[in-house]
Parts: structure tokens; sequence; C-alpha cells
């Protein structure tokens, strides 16, 4: 046999090997790439947080309200309802853990995303501290949904003044936030509420927009003056990756949102 027919046959032989093997290949590379694993929910800690084994589990994606908050036990109960003593898969994102070393996933059961339908119920706003990954819009687009459904966490505030306070500017880069009033009559923001989509939050006391004005809240130490306040307690609120502003009244209730 000639040297040439000799090197037609060696390829011939190791494209039929490739396509006999390549169910057995192709499985093989997606439990490789595939940065997955399953586990029995143990216990249910809050709206976001959940146990499997001795493992605790922060839900990616989503931020649910703190004990005491409105809506927690709502979310903690949806959370065990959904999940508590079941098989679920983690799906891992760009970071397997926090600083707090509890993994990082998207839950999902009987192949629905958990965390997604979270927040399409308002017990969560969405969060990607991270910043933005593949299931960013899917969540944006939940929350959106749930906004039109007036549901839970996204519930409008019927408060007049409601109607009245627009956001006007949001520097991320000087970390300043503008609200105006554009009605013709003063508001009390008495107990209103400033968050970003994490944990951070700013709560106006005994303040009154006068009808036309603005007001401004900067990260910073300074003094305070009559249309301007500095949020004190952190260094910085806004991330540069994404981020969003939730503004409530002093029931909790939405008044107006942005995200970017």
């Amino acid at each position: 046999m000639g040297k040439g027919k000799q090197i037609l046959l060696l390829v011939f032989l190791i494209m039929l090997l490739f396509v006999i093997n390549y169910s057995f290949l192709d499985s093989f590379v997606v439990r490789f790439l595939d940065d997955s694993e399953t586990g029995v929910v143990g216990r249910v800690i809050d709206g976001d947080t959940l146990v499997i084994g001795n493992q605790s589990v922060r839900l990616l994606g989503i931020n649910s309200p703190e004990r005491g908050e409105k809506y927690y036990e709502e979310a903690k109960k949806f959370l065990e309802n959904a999940v508590l003593n079941k098989t679920v898969e983690l799906e891992f994102g760009r970071d397997k853990y926090d600083l707090y070393k509890r993994k990082l996933a998207y839950i999902y059961y009987d192949n629905r995303n958990v965390n997604l339908e979270i927040v399409k119920e308002g017990y969560a706003n969405f969060y990607f501290l991270s910043g933005k990954d593949k299931h960013y819009n899917d969540f944006s687009e939940a929350w959106n949904k749930c906004i039109d459904n007036n549901r839970n966490l996204c519930e409008k505030s019927k408060y007049e003044c409601a109607n009245c306070i627009v956001l006007k500017e949001l520097d991320v880069k000087e970390q300043k936030v503008v609200l105006e009033n554009v009605c013709a009559f003063d508001c009390s923001l008495d107990k209103w509420t400033i968050k970003d989509e994490g944990r951070k939050k700013f709560v106006f006391n005994s303040f009154i927009l006068k009808k036309s004005s603005n007001v401004n809240i900067i990260i910073g130490n300074e003094t305070n003056s009559e249309n301007t306040f500095y949020w004190k307690e952190y260094d910085y609120v806004w991330t540069s990756s994404s981020d969003s502003l939730f503004l409530r009244d002093d029931e909790g209730k939405l008044v107006l949102w942005k995200g970017y």
C-alpha cells in the first residue's frame, strides 16, 4: 500500500473513531464545562438564602427583604414552598463563593429558575452585584412584569405625591441623586427611602420637598443644608457596572425606580 493510501486510511480510521465516540465525547465535554451541582435543600434561611448539606447558598440575581422588613416572611415562605426538602440543581455564576464563603447560585427545580420566579412574584428585586450576566435580561423583564402586575414589592404608591416626585439625575460618577417635585404643592417625604439593589438605604426624616423644588442626596461626610443631604454611612452606593435605585414611600410602596 502506498504512503498516500496509508495516510488516507489513517484519516478515515480517526474520523470513524471520532464519529463512533462522538456522543461520549460530547457528553464528557458538557459535563466538564458545566459548573453545576445538585443537592437537597435542608433549610431556608430567608428569601434569598438556603442551606444544602452544611453549605449556605446565596441565590444569584435577587435581593429579598431583611428580617423586620415588609415581605420578609412572605419571601421566606415562598422559597420554602418552592424548594424545601427537594432536590435542586445549582448553576454557578462568575464567582462560586462570596466573602462569607456562601455558594452563589441560580436554583432550578423541575426545570424552573426559582430565583427568577421570586422576582416575578415581587418577593425580591433583581440584584447583580458582580455585573450583568447572561440572565440579566430575563430578570429585568421579570421585574418589569412584576411592576405591571402591581405585586408585593412592586406595588405602586397611592400617595398623591408619588406622581409628583421624579428622578431628575442619578450621577454614578459623582454618587449623587437629584429628586424633583414637579407638582404645584409641597410634598412630605418623611420616612421615604432610597435604596440600591443591595442593602444600602437612605431614609428621609421630617423632610418636606417644596413645590417645583429639588433635593440632592450625595454620598459624603459634609454638613447637610436645606435641600442637600449627605449619605454618610458609605464610601459609595451606586456601582459602575450596573445597579438600580428604588424610591419608596413611608409604607414601603414603590414610587419610582431606575436601573442601568
